[in-house]
């Protein structure tokens, strides 16, 4: 009888403990916060986390997923309350803050401890020689033209220069109709509209906003640029409400036929095909001053990731980073985003993607990738200080040569802290 108890009390240990271990095992939970999954297709973003989940019993994953602005502040917020999810996803406009405020973590100890061969990364972007982010997709940003909008209004071609993006603008714009040729955000709040559709004028045309790495705004192309810009606004081709404008927004005046031309992402187009299927839309590379014959500059950006330093499960964030960055499920990716891949070794299957793609792959084939802003100190601080001298100059108060000037003072400082 002694026995039988014995052998019945060992069996509800065994039993207790299993599923102890197991409780244990499937609570670990990561967040994963992104702006990515509103523009994918619906559950493709979920599915990739489901066959994760498969992969990996007992990790699971919440995606936090909301639209660009409204994910950076959050970000910000989570940051500075040590609240950031476990998985970030990141701009690399954001990088060099988060990174110094000691928000994001740094990856090589667990690419160390992985054995993670770090060569199969497109691209680390690292502060202060510590690795804090992958760009696990990158987009370019073209023009995209509402070809009913211009067939209505007679412009017969996509605009290769800023003389006849001036004049496709011109003849797009109906005030009465509350339509307008071009859309140009530059909310302070988020101020990515001074990378994508202000600066990207300047890398469009071979030029750039530095020199030997420091603030060189005071050089003809950028003054030339924040010129052209201003001489669109006077000639009332620019949708109202610049000021107020983020980048939602831009996006929100298109899909409804409002614009007739925007500077945007490829990730978008997943987005617009959803919003509006019967939108009929191109896209076309960035003009270039007039007579410029050199490769174009492709503003883009990347759907970066990284891990949070208060996160306590950074082995199990580890395992969906490298899970994401691996050849298989990079391609798979991307092949949904319509985007350029993280991993060197990822082959993409562009044949289902959206036709656009194909004339976006010809445009970075003929290009090349430019964006000055990512790994900057405080970038999100440079832009907003840039878009309060724009403002200024949007307003009348001071001119493009002052607006420059302006900011030139301002980015020195902060390059000195």
């Amino acid at each position: 009888m002694n026995v039988r108890r014995y052998i019945m009390a060992a069996q509800s240990a065994l039993a207790a403990w299993a599923l102890c271990a197991t409780c244990a095992f499937a609570q670990t939970n990561l967040e994963f916060i992104q702006w990515w999954e509103p523009e994918m297709p619906a559950g493709a973003l979920r599915s990739i986390m489901d066959d994760f989940e498969a992969k990996n019993p007992g990790i699971k994953v919440t995606l936090v997923s909301g639209p660009y602005s409204a994910t950076h502040d959050q970000i910000v917020v989570g940051a500075a309350s040590g609240t950031l999810s476990d998985v970030v996803g990141l701009d690399g406009a954001w990088v060099n803050g988060l990174a110094k405020q000691g928000a994001i973590a740094s990856m090589d100890s667990l690419m160390a401890d992985a054995k993670y061969d770090q060569s199969q990364i497109a691209d680390i972007i690292k502060v202060n020689g510590q690795s804090v982010m992958f760009p696990l997709a990158s987009f370019v940003y073209p023009v995209f033209v509402n070809l009913d909008l211009a067939k209505a209004a007679g412009v017969e071609k996509m605009p290769t220069n800023r003389s006849e993006f001036a004049a496709a603008a011109k003849k797009m714009t109906n005030a009465d109709k509350n339509q307008y040729g071009w859309v140009l955000p530059l909310s302070l709040q988020n101020p990515g509209g001074i990378q994508n559709d202000v600066m990207s004028w300047v890398w469009a045309s071979g030029a750039s906003m530095l020199k030997d790495g420091k603030p060189d705004l005071e050089n003809a192309s950028v003054v030339g640029t924040l010129e052209y810009v201003k001489s669109l606004q006077d000639a009332g081709v620019i949708s109202p409400g610049i000021f107020a404008k983020k980048e939602q927004d831009k996006v929100e005046e298109f899909v409804n036929g409002r614009v007739g031309m925007m500077i945007d992402s490829l990730a978008h187009i997943n987005l617009i095909r959803q919003r509006n299927p019967n939108l009929k839309f191109g896209i076309s590379a960035l003009p270039a001053v007039d007579g410029y014959t050199g490769k174009r500059g492709l503003p883009y950006a990347s759907w970066g990731i990284g891990i949070s330093d208060k996160s306590e499960h950074k082995a199990e964030a580890w395992k969906l980073v490298e899970y994401l960055m691996s050849p298989e499920v990079n391609s798979r990716l991307v092949s949904i985003a319509n985007a350029f891949p993280g991993n060197i070794h990822a082959k993409p299957d562009f044949s289902k993607s959206d036709p656009l793609f194909e004339e976006a792959f010809k445009i970075f084939q003929s290009g090349k990738l430019a964006n000055e802003f990512v790994g900057l100190p405080v970038a999100d601080d440079l832009m907003r200080q840039m878009n309060v001298e724009v403002q200024k100059m949007f307003d009348g108060q001071q001119g493009a040569k002052e607006a420059a000037a302006n900011t030139q003072k301002q980015w020195l400082a902060e390059f000195a802290k």
